[in-house]
């Protein structure tokens, strides 16, 4: 996996599968939300997503109160993200 960021936007590359990948993600967007309330995650090509993962992200919106959307390009992470219901806490967009 590989992540860059650029603001707000945090762009996620490969595969989101280890505790290593979650470790990065939640240090890239904590530097961020340290300066915005809103992240939008950009994740092209992942077929999944950790729940480490989702969980840090449901503390986000729904603990911190800051706007989280995902922009997923992959039609199975996009079907697990539905089967979760987590339309509304991501605002969850189909790239």
């Amino acid at each position: 996996m590989q992540i860059s960021a650029e603001g707000n936007i945090v762009t996620i590359y490969g595969n989101i599968k280890t505790i290593s990948d979650y470790r990065s993600i939640k240090e890239t967007i904590d530097a961020i939300v340290s300066q915005t309330r809103s992240v939008t995650l950009v994740i092209p090509d992942s077929l999944s997503m950790t729940s480490s993962v989702i969980g840090y992200l449901n503390k986000l919106a729904q603990g911190d109160g800051v706007k989280v959307t995902l922009k997923v390009g992959n039609a199975e992470l996009m079907e697990l993200l539905n089967e979760l219901n987590l339309q509304s806490i991501f605002h969850i967009v189909k790239i």
